[in-house]
């Protein structure tokens, strides 16, 4: 189970520190997405990031595959539960830039203000995460953590705001959420109905069992 977790201090390193880091860094990557040290000292990297969406994304439909329902040009659909995406990024790009980039490479047509990154870190035999700021750096978060997912991870999730906020959705979304819900109600009552048949249909034997006469 997570566990929430204060956010940490930013510490910021020297270009000498930072050089080190990198090349401690590469030297325990294992599935060569490795780091780079440019003059200007800038770095540039590689993050994975979890994609743990509870609501529909709204894509170009051209572009859109699995369950979903259609409104013009546009699909809402559910990703698969813990897909994972592979960014190439710089140390200069914030959260903001890369939650607007990684829903650019799925097509999602969706307002970036939905999403928030998370990290999560393993820790003591716990699972910690932590909402990141708009401003924070994930590769430098990944260049201090080191190369291992186990002690640090990215995850993208919709915005913890207790109740939805309908309003920030536009009309077509909440009209393909609806279509959404109606087809998946039908499911559900479908389902029931062939249960309560078959519980129906055992009682009527079982009936017919005790009142068979001699």
């Amino acid at each position: 189970k997570d566990v929430q977790k204060e956010r940490e201090p930013h510490v910021y390193l020297s270009k000498e520190e930072v050089k080190e880091k990198i090349q401690s860094y590469n030297s325990s990557v294992t599935d060569k997405l490795k780091m780079t040290l440019n003059a200007n000292g800038i770095y540039t990297g590689f993050i994975k990031v979890q994609l743990e969406l509870c609501r529909p994304i709204t894509v170009q439909s051209s572009q859109s595959q699995g369950r979903c329902a259609h409104s013009n040009n546009e699909t809402a659909f559910y990703l698969p539960d813990g897909c994972v995406n592979t960014l190439h990024i710089s140390s200069t790009n914030t959260v903001r830039e890369v939650i607007e980039a990684l829903l650019k490479k799925f097509f999602v047509a969706d307002n970036p203000a939905k999403f928030a990154l998370y990290k999560r870190c393993h820790k003591e035999d716990q699972v910690y995460t932590c909402k990141l700021s708009d401003r924070e750096h994930p590769l430098y978060l990944r260049l201090v953590a080191g190369p291992k997912t186990e002690m640090l991870s990215f995850v993208l999730r919709e915005h913890e705001t207790g109740e939805v906020m309908w309003e920030a959705f536009s009309i077509p979304e909440l009209q393909n959420f609806l279509r959404i819900l109606d087809k998946e109600e039908n499911e559900q009552l479908q389902i029931l109905k062939k249960r309560y048949a078959a519980y129906r249909d055992k009682l009527e034997e079982a009936l017919g069992g005790v009142w068979k006469p001699g």
